[in-house]
């Protein structure tokens, strides 16, 4: 049964800019469908403040809304993307909540990724770590026939898998240490573990995870929050993986896997 006048207390984080003080705001917001994502719900609150001209509307971040592009990052009730698991904020419908709830929205909290206003944060430290090395510059021709480079199933499912990574930072929102490892993980397994990604898979490893420090993540602990709580549910295995290239990057040694 779809309820269309679901009521909601709104405690929502408003900061004018990165430099300015920063304090949760309550706001009142009513007739929404269960049907709504928890971002059209938001749209609803920007309109009624508008019409209200109460308060200027909140920022938040947007852009597929098909829980593709990774940029929906929002931490609600104390979880990156809301108390679903395996979806991200566009995808969380507000069926997953109940009529009457308070709800406590804030940006990401990461050294990393500082506030730009509101819920918006500045996530182009992720950029920079693919700038570094996430990419192969290797020419590779035109397009191959798709059975001329052979690669085993398992390997092809393990890159495909880490592949699904859309870096929207829940992992680094998650982590008590603002840890990118997963992410990080999951761009290197893509690409070192393919052929085409082969020959720079040293200098890969060793360009992100220096580039990765530089930019104050820290480092990971083992409590696998980042696992828990990504949407494309990567799994902290990449980490590992990671962790294995990086020490045959300091050896000097390739690696099978």
């Amino acid at each position: 049964m779809t309820l269309s006048n679901m009521k909601f207390t709104l405690h929502i984080w408003r900061q004018e800019s990165a430099k300015a003080e920063g304090r949760f705001e309550t706001y009142m917001v009513d007739n929404v469908s269960s049907d709504c994502s928890f971002l059209e719900m938001l749209d609803i609150l920007n309109e009624q403040l508008v019409n209200d001209a109460v308060a200027h509307p909140v920022c938040f971040d947007n852009d597929c809304r098909e829980g593709i592009c990774g940029m929906c990052g929002l931490y609600i009730n104390g979880r990156p993307h809301g108390n679903d698991d395996g979806v991200t904020t566009c995808q969380l419908h507000m069926r997953r909540f109940h009529d009457g709830d308070e709800i406590w929205v804030e940006p990401w909290r990461a050294k990393a990724f500082p506030v730009i206003k509101d819920l918006v944060v500045d996530r182009s430290a992720f950029d920079k770590i693919i700038q570094a090395g996430g990419y192969i510059s290797t020419t590779v021709g035109g397009v191959a026939e798709a059975n001329s480079v052979p690669v085993a199933k398992h390997i092809a499912d393990k890159a495909m898998d880490a592949a699904e990574c859309i870096g929207c930072g829940a992992c680094v929102a998650a982590c008590k240490n603002a840890s990118a490892m997963l992410f990080v993980g999951a761009k290197v397994s893509h690409l070192n573990m393919l052929p085409q990604g082969r020959l720079e898979a040293l200098d890969r490893v060793r360009n992100m995870v220096v580039k990765m420090d530089e930019l104050g993540f820290g480092g990971c602990t083992n409590t696998y929050a980042c696992e828990a709580e990504c949407p494309k549910q990567i799994k902290r295995q990449n980490i590992a993986r990671l962790n294995r290239w990086w020490l045959a990057s300091r050896l000097g040694r390739d690696r099978k896997e």
